[in-house]
């Protein structure tokens, strides 16, 4: 049984194969389906901060053909922008090296935008979260591209992950939207419809 009550009667599909995206919606009692198209993530360079989630997810969203009257379509892009650059999913664990050395000591924003898509409608929102991590060691970084996951994680690091626990010293704004999802924004946008 889902907590959350969606007006309407809408059904939500999440446009995502992202685990920490199905679990924070499950968490949350959100019923939904999932229904994900492998998307190309280039974007044009000129692209900025939010300007690169917005195009990318409603990129992701033009995979949905025909949405039907009583559905709604979730897509989602988390990015980690730091130093005016943009921080994907590393292709590598040296790229994921540099990364996580570069965002050592210093304070970035994690970004995730979001689209809702409706049969007649298209609506994005973004929102963006502060995180600061602490000096990270060497050794630190070793352990953790070595024992976790991060070649799926925007910034090669998952905040819920060990790095998260050991590394972060203080978050500004949603620790949902880090994770991949801003839940409480997504729970307002659907309890309106």
């Amino acid at each position: 049984m889902a907590y959350i009550e969606i007006n309407k009667g809408k059904k939500i599909i999440l446009g995502s194969n992202s685990p920490r995206r199905k679990q924070l919606l499950q968490d949350a009692g959100i019923n939904f389906e999932i229904r994900a198209f492998p998307t190309n993530e280039n974007y044009p360079t000129k692209l900025k901060g939010s300007e690169i989630t917005e195009y990318l997810v409603k990129k992701k969203s033009q995979e949905f053909k025909g949405v039907k009257d009583d559905e709604i379509i979730i897509t989602a892009d988390t990015i980690v922008w730091a130093q005016n650059e943009h921080l994907g999913k590393p292709n590598n664990i040296t790229e994921a090296k540099k990364f996580l050395e570069k965002l050592s000591n210093m304070k970035h924003e994690v970004i995730t935008s979001v689209c809702f898509t409706e049969k007649e409608k298209q609506t994005i929102i973004s929102e963006s979260t502060f995180v600061l991590f602490k000096k990270l060691s060497i050794n630190e970084i070793n352990y953790y591209l070595n024992n976790f996951d991060f070649l799926d994680k925007a910034g090669a690091y998952g905040i819920q992950d060990w790095i998260g626990n050991i590394g972060v010293k203080r978050i500004e704004g949603s620790y949902t939207n880090v994770v991949g999802l801003p839940v409480c924004q997504v729970i307002d946008f659907l309890q309106k419809l």
